[in-house]
């Protein structure tokens, strides 16, 4: 593979020497996974759908078991989860996240706040931000052929897994901790007649069954919060190609702040996760013959997403903490395009 061009404005990377002296001066926390509710897409760190109902038809249907309680603590945790963000969202086209938004707030699509429809149109408003955020991610993979293959590590409910082979007509894999999302993630590639180029199946991300070098691209869309990022970085560049693309958005503590904060405690404690100071992504990035092409702090371009979402009726309770913590810089939501060297 060619060598890939940052897909970024001049003013929004950081140019990167040596990566050693970007872990040291770098420093970008981790957001936690959006509600990954039963409707979203990529974000679990759970990745997507692997017990078909099919079971003769789908290649995914075994289910291994957990090789820690951790992660048998996850996978029931996403298995249970059904939080109606995610799902109504989703409902607008078909496209299930797991994931936030960016991007500023269209509010003359939204009209009147007294309007009867008022509330369709916010959700609908939700949704398009978080398949902008989505589509960001697609973005920075690079040039992606049509016989190539990407891994989606924490694939949710399959929503970006469908985005990026209706972008590059490839093969896209993706991989999930929780069976329910699995199922409803093939499901949905049944359904769109694309079960043979888009599937998700039940499996660890930091041992997936892929072939060394098998990938063109791949990435965690604020997935990498659960698992620790020296074994996850490792499994990514042993599967990418070399020159292959490496993406994360995701969120992460400041270093800079000093230590997490009480609202990055209290998200830690809502999505049963660990997420992770940003000096910790590019050590471990470092260390695994990932080399950062592209950091670009998304902070700003998701407050909007929040402050709409704390106004609609599919509000968590969790909303106040990423509201608070982007605005006091404790926390912060970023996107990291790494090359496989």
């Amino acid at each position: 593979m060619g060598r890939r061009q940052p897909l970024l404005a001049p003013d929004q990377h950081l140019s990167l020497q040596p990566a050693r002296l970007l872990v040291r001066r770098m420093d970008l926390p981790v957001t936690s996974t959006e509600e990954l509710a039963t409707g979203a897409s990529a974000g679990t760190a759970t990745g997507t759908t692997g017990a078909s109902a099919d079971a003769s038809a789908d290649a995914s249907v075994f289910i291994p078991a957990p090789a820690t309680p951790y992660q048998g603590d996850i996978a029931r945790y996403w298995d249970g989860e059904a939080r109606p963000v995610n799902l109504r969202l989703g409902d607008v086209d078909g496209l299930y996240h797991h994931h936030y938004g960016i991007g500023e707030v269209d509010h003359s699509a939204l009209g009147d706040a007294e309007d009867s429809t008022y509330e369709k149109k916010l959700i609908a408003e939700l949704h398009r931000l978080e398949s902008a955020q989505a589509e960001l991610l697609l973005d920075h993979l690079g040039p992606i052929g049509r016989d190539d293959t990407l891994v989606d590590a924490g694939c949710g409910r399959g929503g970006s897994m469908v985005m990026a082979h209706q972008r590059f007509g490839c093969r896209v894999e993706g991989v999930t901790l929780s069976a329910k999302q699995a199922d409803f993630a093939n499901r949905r590639a049944r359904d769109l007649g694309i079960e043979d180029h888009v599937r998700a199946r039940v499996c660890n991300m930091l041992g997936t069954p892929f072939e060394t070098g098998q990938a063109a691209a791949s990435w965690n869309n604020e997935s990498s919060m659960y698992v620790d990022l020296h074994d996850l970085f490792a499994e990514h560049s042993r599967v990418l190609a070399v020159g292959g693309r490496y993406v994360t958005i995701t969120g992460c503590w400041n270093p800079r702040y000093g230590q997490p904060s009480k609202w990055v405690s209290q998200i830690n404690a809502h999505f049963e996760c660990n997420i992770h100071s940003r000096r910790e992504y590019l050590r471990a990035m470092a260390d695994n013959r990932l080399v950062p092409q592209a950091v670009i702090d998304l902070t700003p371009a998701t407050l909007p997403y929040w402050e709409l979402r704390a106004t609609s009726s599919l509000v968590t309770g969790i909303e106040d903490a990423f509201i608070n913590s982007y605005k006091d810089g404790s926390f912060q939501y970023v996107l990291i395009a790494a090359d496989r060297v």
